[in-house]
């Protein structure tokens, strides 16, 4: 039974992340098109709502709940784990990711609204604090107790370095086109 919880709560935690990344890659879009002429902007802002709102209300919202399901179930079925301090990283993780989600709920009714308070950069940015939170839980999930905590923080603060270098650079052949 455990077997077939934790395939569930796999698939759909590559549901869920799918979801998130791609509807802050729609966000990016949706904010660029208010720099068009009219009718453009709003022909692409009705139909980047539209996007959005199927994003998040088919795929994203019901894996997310299936992922806390999964993952609670699975918690009730091995109730040991949570004696595990990477179970404690891990869950503060998942934590900050359910924020990230809630956030990006209020991006949309914002956006709905005609209320564009993040650049595109920012959001590119915003993008990829989800791959963080990705990276550690995953790390923590696979690596448990055996993680190297000193060479993972400096792994995590290499990446975040390429990650905004990579933002910055194409935003600058972005802009010298």
């Amino acid at each position: 039974m455990y077997q077939y919880i934790l395939a569930i709560h796999i698939i759909f935690v590559v549901c869920w992340m799918a979801g998130l990344f791609y509807i802050v890659r729609l966000f990016i879009y949706h904010t660029e098109a208010q720099d068009k002429p009219e009718p453009d902007r709003t022909i692409l802002s009705k139909q980047f709502e539209i996007m959005e709102r199927r994003l998040w209300n088919v795929i994203t919202i019901p894996s997310m709940y299936i992922v806390v399901a999964a993952g609670i179930t699975m918690l009730f079925l091995v109730p040991g784990w949570l004696q595990q301090p990477w179970l404690h990283i891990k869950l503060g993780f998942v934590i900050l990711l359910i924020i990230y989600h809630f956030i990006c709920q209020h991006k949309i009714k914002q956006m709905q609204k005609g209320v564009f308070k993040w650049t595109s950069t920012q959001l590119r940015l915003w993008n990829e604090l989800a791959t963080l939170l990705l990276f550690v839980i995953v790390m923590c999930a696979v690596v448990k107790d055996n993680i190297n905590w000193p060479y993972t923080i400096i792994g995590l603060i290499i990446f975040v370095f390429v990650m905004i270098s990579a933002v910055k650079i194409y935003k600058y052949y972005r802009t010298k086109k």
